[in-house]
């Protein structure tokens, strides 16, 4: 009687063990779904749209935007706040726009450094105009948190509800790239 019972036991034992490994892998997955990897070339596409965004009705200027990265490649990188605009001259950001990872902060009034012609991420009568921030150095690799705080940060449920607003700049995306010697 004692044999047939040892066959269960074993079972009742390595069975909870097996799936609660299982299950902290699924977890694994879908958190990975929500983080931003560092491409091939090193660089890190930060898309507004892919951010969890927070509007601030009484204050727009702290308006936030939050991503979770995984840089694979450490090193200096250089950041570009990409904008969408009618006016090449003047993007219309009323105060500065602050991007925040580890304990580098920029701070930055946005110009129109680069002009991107023939951009597919913007459409007649935008125009891609990329501003250069600053660098940001990162000495290991792993994940981050990186964060972006700007009155053109609005949450897509915000959003919804001004859709009579038209905005002669619109915040796209953050580009990280790689710095070289």
């Amino acid at each position: 009687m004692k044999r047939s019972i040892l066959p269960y036991l074993i079972g009742l034992v390595i069975i909870p063990v097996w799936s609660c490994g299982h299950i902290g892998s699924i977890k694994d997955l879908k958190d990975a779904e929500n983080r931003i990897l560092q491409q091939k070339d090193g660089s890190i596409l930060l898309i507004l749209d892919k951010a969890a965004c927070y509007s601030d009705a009484d204050n727009p200027s702290n308006n936030t935007a939050d991503w979770n990265i995984v840089i694979s490649r450490p090193g200096r990188f250089k950041v570009w706040l990409s904008s969408a605009t009618k006016d090449t001259s003047d993007l219309n950001y009323a105060n500065s726009v602050r991007i925040s990872l580890l304990d580098d902060r920029l701070e930055v009034n946005p110009a129109c450094d680069k002009i991107v012609r023939n951009s597919s991420d913007v459409h007649y009568p935008y125009f891609r105009a990329d501003s250069y921030m600053g660098s940001i150095y990162v000495s290991e690799p792993g994940e981050y948190n990186i964060q972006l705080i700007s009155e053109k940060v609005i949450a897509k449920n915000a959003e919804s509800h001004n859709t009579s607003r038209v905005d002669d700049t619109k915040l796209m995306s953050v580009i990280l790239t790689p710095s070289t010697r």
